[in-house]
């Protein structure tokens, strides 16, 4: 507390009780995939790339009508296992990307990927399009692209009694941190530009 003469006051806390640290707000309320999303509309308005979040299909079977002008869903279901987050195209070519953050500081846990996701990112892989996963290591508040390859590499090797996750370190070693930007927030295109083009 400031007093009017401008100094300080030297109130002390009891002991025992520590001071709050003060909380960081730099991303308040945005996840990864609020931030690719804001990115692709970047993407889109700068006419730079078509990448779009898929949609997931669903099944409506109950709804109710309290009003003319407003439907309430009562009961939905997916209709199948979705596949990954994001696709499009980029100068010419199929680009196709999950999205994932985790709150573990030292790994990736592979149990946040589904079997069918893998499916699905290896055909595009073997198709020729342009496969990778962004991982978001909130507690680093760090952002990393890795290769559809490298991931596949961990997903196969947990069969065959390997880690059940990949680990930060190896992450930061083979990956490419993504830096926030206040347009672009999740500006992956210089990665593939880096790696593709």
């Amino acid at each position: 507390m400031n007093y009017p003469n401008g100094k300080r006051s030297s109130i002390s806390l009891p002991t025992g009780i520590k001071k709050k640290k003060q909380p960081d707000f730099s991303n308040r309320g945005m996840t990864l995939e609020e931030d690719i999303s804001a990115t692709n509309d970047y993407y889109r308005t700068h006419d730079i790339a078509v990448i779009h979040k898929k949609p997931t299909p669903v099944q409506i079977v109950k709804v109710d009508y309290p009003k003319r002008s407003a439907a309430v869903i009562k009961e939905g279901y997916f209709k199948q296992a979705s596949t990954t987050d994001f696709n499009g195209i980029y100068k010419g070519q199929y680009v196709d990307f999950e999205a994932k953050e985790t709150k573990n500081k030292t790994s990736f846990p592979l149990s946040n990927i589904h079997q069918h996701q893998i499916d699905h990112m290896k055909a595009i892989h073997h198709h020729g399009g342009i496969c990778f996963m962004i991982m978001r290591f909130t507690p680093h508040d760090e952002t990393y692209f890795i290769s559809a390859k490298k991931l596949f590499h961990w997903w196969d090797e947990q069969y065959n009694g390997g880690r059940k996750s990949i680990p930060y370190s190896f992450i930061k070693r083979n990956g490419y941190l993504i830096p926030f930007h206040y347009q672009a927030r999740v500006d992956y295109i210089k990665i593939l530009d880096k790696l593709f083009f």
